[in-house]
């Protein structure tokens, strides 16, 4: 089932987080280093939307946040979602909960009449985002441009 997440889930929307980031392909002391920023406080709440996939039997199990993208991330001329963070509990990965996490920012750009969803996904995320039919978008600044964005367009 999927819901907005509250300040009551954060601890356990952070341990999928902690959980997710620990099996990505970098170096153990740069996960450890970085892991503070991927985690969300209640401050966050108040401008990033989280959602939940919460599993009667292991709880939350995946979580996505999304917020207004800059208008300098986004192709030109056009409005965006970003999908913020999309993580799936490594024992749940590859059943469906990262596909409905991504449905759901779908669905919440076109409610919100956004022209798209921009990604900025972790390198290992690359195929996950392309198989669902997202593009990548070419780095037109090396010194701003995040080298692994991704953008659905929606209208």
């Amino acid at each position: 089932m999927l819901r907005a997440a509250t300040a009551a889930d954060l601890d356990a929307v952070n341990g999928v987080i902690e959980r997710t980031v620990m099996t990505w392909q970098l170096p153990e002391r740069v996960k450890r280093l970085a892991m503070p920023s991927y985690r969300y406080g209640e401050h966050d709440l108040a401008h990033l939307h989280l959602e939940v996939a919460d599993d009667d039997t292991d709880g939350i199990v995946g979580v996505a946040a999304w917020e207004a993208a800059d208008p300098r991330d986004v192709p030109a001329g056009r409005r965006g979602l970003l999908l913020h963070g999309l993580y799936v509990d490594p024992a749940c990965q590859r059943g469906g909960v990262g596909t409905a996490l991504l449905a759901a920012a779908i669905a919440a750009a076109r409610a919100q009449r956004y022209d798209g969803l921009l990604v900025k996904a972790q390198a290992d995320a690359d195929d996950f985002f392309a198989a669902r039919g997202l593009r990548r978008l070419a780095v037109g600044n090396a010194d701003r441009d995040y080298a692994h964005r991704y953008w659905l367009h929606l209208t």
